[in-house]
């Protein structure tokens, strides 16, 4: 049987159509969801894409989190269901506390978009299965409130238990935080702290990220790269498996 994975439509999003695409590509079925609409459809895994729902009025996130279908995420992840959020999907999970901490402006006040290179903290998510731990991939990023932010106790906590997924890649003549980078894509584009790019829950079933995974998937698109793929693979294999 094949695997059905949601993705959610609020208000501005931008790239729920490329996430579909995304999982059609991993060969699993896109199913698209509709903010007003509490059903899931007998979905077995949730995509929440990028954008500007609600034009990110009031604070990213903020407003989608009350959306009607939201209720049933949370419920449904809460349960085990895998749901994966990506840029204003992470910041809407934030806002619906399924992850912890939150995310502000860029400390440059600049939107920002350009190929990002990520190291692999955590290859052991219902996402990123087909990882290896310390592989390093290039993700296009594009946000303008991407900069991750928790009290010290929790991003002890996020270290600790391995939770933090992703780390932007700093190195070579970058300047720290403020969205500069060289060709090869280095540098922490945002200011989040501990350059953190992405983190899951305790459980491992949910996880945001602010770069574009679906962005990567065709050689002939977006970044020339495929290395967003493994996403969409690894969460097709453990639903086949589970």
């Amino acid at each position: 049987m094949t695997a059905r994975i949601g993705v959610v439509t609020f208000p501005g999003s931008l790239d729920d159509r490329d996430s579909r695409r995304a999982i059609r590509l991993a060969g699993a079925e896109p199913v698209a969801l509709w903010h007003k609409d509490k059903d899931l459809k007998q979905v077995d895994a949730v995509v929440l894409p990028g954008g500007f729902s609600y034009g990110d009025y009031l604070r990213a996130g903020a407003i989608s989190r009350f959306s009607p279908v939201m209720g049933t995420v949370i419920e449904q992840a809460k349960s085990g269901m895998p749901v994966l959020g990506i840029c204003n999907g992470f910041q809407i999970l934030t806002e619906a506390h399924l992850l912890p901490g939150g995310m502000l402006g860029n400390d440059h006040l600049h939107f920002i978009c350009r190929d990002q290179k990520l190291k692999v903290e955590n290859a052991e998510t219902a996402w990123t299965a087909d990882y290896e731990s310390g592989q390093e991939i290039h993700i296009p990023l594009k946000n303008m409130d991407g900069r991750y932010v928790a009290d010290e106790r929790t991003l002890d906590m996020l270290e600790a238990e391995g939770r933090v997924v992703f780390r932007y890649v700093v190195g070579g003549d970058t300047s720290h935080g403020h969205g500069h980078v060289n060709p090869d894509g280095y540098g922490n584009p945002n200011g989040s702290l501990r350059d953190i790019a992405g983190i899951t829950n305790e459980a491992g079933n949910v996880v945001g990220l602010m770069p574009h995974p679906e962005h990567a998937v065709e050689p002939l698109v977006g970044s020339g790269r495929t290395d967003g793929l493994p996403f969409f693979t690894s969460i097709l294999k453990k639903l086949v498996n589970a």
